[in-house]
């Protein structure tokens, strides 16, 4: 429900009862991911999704029997083989949701607001829940914060919770939503439970350097895609924020002395611009050093292949410069600055998600690459 929390945190403020749909596990090609949320409010307001459509509906219905009768309840859709078209995932897949009420009444609200609370103000945060186990799902709540405290209770046996608590910090360190297997009284020990764990982390960054029209086009994308994104360049006269309305950050600075003074991590993106020699060397030759999630670089062949060869003998390793994307972005033909972006971007989630750039027309490899992030209950 993370992912709908600034809503839900407005709905928790004013006092409004509702009801969650979570899912908790795929298989196939369900549309959806672990941590992907419906919610529906005692006016029948609905926010968010959890099938693209499929199984929205009964999902619906679910949520309003849920506020009427206080029960957590855990279902499974699947492909329907007489009627594609019955409550079903129409695509093959199997999706099991976790709907549970958040009522004024319900001893897991408090605990869940303030996840919603800190979610909403883009703070780290991990909400764990008991899905399934011999007593059935738990309405009970677990928020576990970066530094390993928590707060709540999972009910049971106090081991549960410092067990679940270490666990769900783990999958919050990377920034993991999915489920863990763990006994009921912690660790290994008692009945066995899946515990859905939910991780609510900053907006990854991304950083455009050179203040171009095509970064004009790349900024757009970039928040389209949820990055926090920032424009460098050294020129004040182009990085301005009348070129830039939609950037959340823009840095007069060096490219190369603004990346060694801020904050990146393994989720963050470089993207390089400016193609020019005197930016990039410097820039790159730290960016390539840095463990991040990708770094690509604008400019043409040519200008790639003496590129190349400033790195090299700036010192850069052939493993360092095998990280660079030069060219930047996917070959889509693009020409203007938003086709550009746009292939850019393609690039992006393809490294991120283990795909191959190719069409998938006449394909036979799976749709989602992302196993590490799917999970199933058995």
């Amino acid at each position: 429900m993370l992912d709908i929390a600034e809503e839900l945190d407005r709905w928790a403020g004013r006092g409004r009862d509702f009801a969650v749909a979570t899912v908790v596990g795929v298989g196939g090609s369900a549309p959806r991911q672990p941590g992907a949320a419906l919610a529906v409010d005692a006016d029948g307001t609905a926010i968010g999704s959890v099938s693209g459509g499929c199984v929205e509906g009964a999902v619906y219905e679910l949520c309003r029997q849920a506020l009427r009768d206080g029960e957590t309840v855990l279902e499974r859709f699947g492909y329907s083989d007489e009627d594609a078209f019955a409550v079903g995932l129409t695509c093959g897949g199997v999706i099991d949701i976790l709907v549970a009420p958040v009522r004024a009444v319900d001893p897991a609200r408090p605990v869940i607001a303030a996840a919603l609370a800190a979610a909403a103000r883009g703070e780290a945060a991990a909400l764990a829940r008991i899905v399934a186990g011999p007593d059935g799902p738990v309405s009970r709540a677990l928020l576990v914060r970066p530094d390993g405290s928590y707060d709540g209770g999972l009910g049971g046996h106090p081991g549960l919770d410092r067990a679940v608590a270490a666990e769900a910090r783990a999958l919050l360190d990377a920034g993991r939503t999915g489920t863990l297997e763990i006994g009921a009284r912690g660790s290994c020990r008692g009945a066995p439970l899946t515990v859905l764990v939910e991780s609510s982390v900053p907006a990854p960054r991304m950083i455009v350097f050179g203040a171009i029209d095509f970064a004009a086009a790349l900024v757009r994308v970039g928040r389209f895609l949820g990055y926090h994104v920032t424009v460098c360049d050294a020129r004040p006269v182009f990085a301005t924020r009348a070129r830039f309305p939609e950037a959340d950050e823009i840095v007069v600075e060096w490219p190369h002395t603004y990346l060694e003074r801020t904050g990146t991590d393994g989720r963050t993106v470089l993207c390089v611009l400016t193609h020019d020699a005197r930016f990039d060397v410097p820039l790159l030759k730290a960016a390539l050093r840095l463990p991040v999630a990708y770094v690509g670089a604008m400019g043409s062949r040519r200008t790639h292949l003496d590129r190349t060869a400033r790195l090299r003998e700036a010192g850069l390793t052939e493993g360092e410069l095998a990280r660079l994307r030069a060219p930047i972005g996917l070959d889509l033909g693009a020409r203007t600055p938003e086709e550009t972006a746009l292939s850019i971007a393609a690039e992006i989630v393809a490294e991120r998600r283990g795909g191959s750039g190719v069409a998938l027309t006449g394909g036979h490899t799976p749709i989602h690459h992302d196993a590490r992030e799917e999970a199933r209950i058995g």
